[in-house]
């Protein structure tokens, strides 16, 4: 009688731990969520443009190289640039005047 009640004690303790069972369900469908979220990328309908040309880019490059080297200087003032924020807006600046692709300044 006595092996009756351990026999239910252990089947209700083991509904106890059907919890974590669950848990490992989610990761598994989290994980399958991951999987079409790529798939979703390759197939979406809206194409993706590039907002600023590479070329853009290369003088945003070439003007962080020269704010890191300390030879970045300000248009004005002539003060160094110790700022990266101003050595890319330096950077777009130039790229605009040269009619590079890049977005219009916000005002």
């Amino acid at each position: 009688m006595a092996t009756k009640r351990a026999i239910k004690k252990k089947s209700s303790s083991s509904s106890r731990n059907g919890g974590s069972r669950s848990r490992t369900s989610r990761g598994s469908s989290a994980k399958k969520s991951t999987r079409s979220s790529s798939s979703r990328k390759s197939t979406s309908k809206k194409a993706s443009r590039r907002k600023y040309s590479p070329s853009a880019g290369k003088n945003v490059e070439r003007e962080m190289h020269a704010m890191k080297k300390g030879k970045l200087k300000s248009g004005r003032s002539g003060k160094k640039v110790t700022n990266p924020k101003q050595a890319i807006a330096i950077g777009l600046s130039e790229a605009r005047r040269e009619g590079k692709k890049v977005p219009a300044k916000k005002s």
